[in-house]
């Protein structure tokens, strides 16, 4: 089975016809070429940067056309290779795309280990996920002992790990969530001191509250009114981490800037953005720590896995509703 782009859902929300369905038979995938080798996929990660791929968006992504495989990055396991250092049976981590089973260039995966935990590990705490998490706090974030830490999305795949790192940083770390559940994990479970709930609760004014000192680091993911509300409640010298825009994803042509960004200038903050490419000759760092972090107790994973590639589109169409908590992943196959 493969899903194949059929639309560009630019301005709007996903929809199950946004992807065009059909059977594929491993056995007309030939054999690989030199430098391929022939997968079978296991796990695919769900992301908000794949409906950016779908619209063609640019900034950090390979052009799409109508008609490519979906693209998605994934775990998978080697049938045939004709690639130096890969065998059949080994582990691979790589933009693998929403299919059972293709060729693919050795040069864009990586080995990883064939624990049972393995597959949703490298996608999501050892993925980019976790490595957005990672350096972005710690290299644009630069959390220092008593800073207050504000993170929107808190509760999602990349948020949940950022507030945990914040509080092994030292920082004050309050999630901003939509739920009473979502909230209740951040605070029992993952340590939060704090937990606002967006869907009934008034952000801008509970944050001032419970920061009435200002936001020293603001990890954004959120974009929209949101942003726009905590500029206003920001410290002097702040850090503002822009990691993505889920408001503004489906929304029509470009959203308005942010009346508060001046704030920036009479608080001496910084603003900044980044691409986890930025950091990719580190990525065996990042991943090093976060796996001893996640051994040691240190940091809570968590994942939602839904079966089937045969409904990959609704199971990404819930990335944009807030329908997960922790990463979402698909499930494609077991291994042998």
């Amino acid at each position: 089975m493969e899903w194949r782009i059929a639309a560009r859902p630019t301005g709007r929300e996903l929809r199950v016809e946004d992807f065009s369905r059909s059977e594929s038979d491993p056995s007309t995938q030939g054999h690989p070429a030199p430098g391929e080798v022939l997968v079978r996929t296991l796990m695919l990660s769900c992301d908000p940067a794949q409906k950016g791929w779908m619209e063609n968006a640019g900034g950090y992504a390979a052009p799409t056309e109508i008609g490519d495989i979906m693209p998605a990055g994934g775990v998978g396991q080697v049938v045939e290779s004709a690639a130096s250092g890969f065998s059949a049976g080994d582990f691979v981590a790589g933009p693998l795309g929403w299919r059972d089973v293709g060729l693919v260039p050795a040069s864009v995966l990586r080995h990883v280990p064939r624990e049972a935990d393995s597959p949703q590990l490298q996608l999501g705490l050892l993925g980019s996920t976790g490595l957005t998490a990672y350096f972005g706090l710690l290299r644009i974030g630069l959390p220092q002992p008593g800073d207050t830490l504000v993170v929107t999305g808190a509760a999602g795949g990349v948020g949940s790990i950022v507030g945990q790192i914040g509080k092994m940083a030292g920082c004050r770390v309050i999630g901003i969530a939509g739920g009473p559940e979502k909230c209740r994990w951040l605070t029992e479970e993952l340590g939060f001191d704090a937990a606002i709930d967006y869907k009934s609760e008034n952000a801008k004014r509970r944050v001032k509250e419970l920061a009435p000192e200002g936001i020293d680091i603001l990890w954004d993911n959120v974009g929209g009114q949101m942003l726009d509300d905590l500029l206003a409640r920001i410290a002097r010298k702040a850090r503002i981490v822009i990691c993505g825009g889920i408001a503004r994803y489906q929304q029509p042509g470009r959203p308005a800037g942010p009346a508060n960004y001046f704030n920036i200038v009479f608080k001496s903050a910084r603003m900044e953005g980044f691409l986890m490419s930025d950091f990719a000759a580190e990525a065996d760092e990042g991943r090093a720590r976060l796996l001893k972090w996640y051994r040691e107790g240190k940091i809570i994973y968590r994942d939602e896995i839904v079966d089937g590639l045969d409904t990959a589109p609704q199971t990404l169409m819930r990335l944009f509703s807030g329908g997960n908590t922790g990463k979402l992943l698909i499930r494609v196959a077991e291994p042998t």
